[in-house]
């Protein structure tokens, strides 16, 4: 977990409401206090805050936000805001608006979060949309990629650790039978990624590399411009090594011509509070430079200064 929280005893929430206030009063916004404030508190804490600032100015704080900052800085600021499961949704919602074949980030939020927190996520779309994500997720998308999507985001899984190895033997032949005969779409290969727990999934996975000699993401690297196998890829790396899944969304964000500001912001926002500082150990190892140093190299005022304070290298 971050260590992206205040102790309680330290902090007023109406002091942070009041000196929120203040960074948007007077000539000009004051970007410092903002950062200062909001990337050092928790979910619980910015909640707080948010409900805090709506009773006190009757207004929303995402409002005020939208009004005052711009850009690539006000995008992570209001994501960085948002309820965990709001912002969730708020992506998810974007995702199956502007639907392409190569957006993975519904991937990204069905096989990363636990399945509290995609049910939460689930719940929240409801309240803001008023309708089910699976319902969105069905109506954009076709083919194998609603084939595969629509049971990932509809599924909760099981969360304990016990492991059946008869049934992980048992599967791991089938998705090798299934990938052999090219059958990439076929009904039991989705099924086993889309309801089975994590822990038997990676016990799968295990016996496959065991009894095929190889890891299964090689044997879907059959066609690298297939956007259904990446999708897959995606899926199966999401479900057993997250940290890897996003040390390459970022390298990918960050070492392309032109940043992916997107990416670098969604990644940055969600994982924030869950896994950074194993994806930025990740990043080293992977690229022999440290996060932050990309990260500065590449972005440039109140945005790059958000950015290393969310991933705990900051002077904010």
């Amino acid at each position: 977990m971050s260590t992206i929280s205040v102790p309680a005893h330290d902090i007023s929430v109406s002091d942070d409401v009041e000196q929120l206030r203040k960074a948007f009063s007077g000539w000009g916004t004051n970007e410092g206090l903002i950062i200062s404030i909001l990337s050092h508190r928790n979910a619980a804490q910015r909640k707080q805050i948010r409900e805090t600032y709506t009773s006190t100015y009757n207004e929303d704080l995402l409002k005020s936000l939208d009004k005052e900052l711009s850009n690539d800085f006000e995008r992570l600021v209001r994501l960085w805001t948002l309820d965990p499961s709001e912002r969730d949704a708020y992506l998810a919602n974007e995702a199956t608006k502007r639907w392409t074949k190569s957006n993975q980030v519904l991937v990204e939020i069905a096989c990363t979060r636990s399945a509290h927190d995609l049910l939460l996520a689930k719940q929240a779309y409801h309240a803001c949309f008023k309708k089910s994500i699976e319902e969105d997720v069905a109506y954009h998308t076709t083919g194998d990629f609603r084939k595969l999507l629509l049971p990932l985001v509809g599924t909760y899984r099981y969360e304990g650790s016990e492991v059946n190895m008869t049934l992980a033997k048992t599967e791991a032949k089938i998705l090798h039978e299934k990938i052999t005969d090219k059958c990439y779409n076929d009904d039991d290969l989705i099924r086993i990624l889309a309801t089975r727990s994590k822990v038997q999934i990676n016990a799968t996975l295990n016996q496959y590399k065991n009894q095929f000699g190889k890891d299964i993401n090689k044997d879907l690297k059959e066609d690298t411009k297939d956007e259904y196998l990446s999708l897959l890829r995606a899926t199966i790396k999401c479900l057993t090594y997250p940290e890897k899944y996003f040390e390459k969304v970022l390298r990918l964000a960050i070492n392309k011509t032109g940043t992916d500001e997107g990416a670098l912001t969604r990644v940055v926002a969600t994982r924030a509070e869950v896994d950074m500082k194993t994806i930025k150990e990740e990043y080293q190892r992977r690229n022999s430079v440290p996060l932050d140093k990309a990260i500065a190299k590449d972005t440039r005022g109140d945005y790059e200064d958000m950015l290393l304070a969310l991933i705990g290298c900051g002077d904010a």
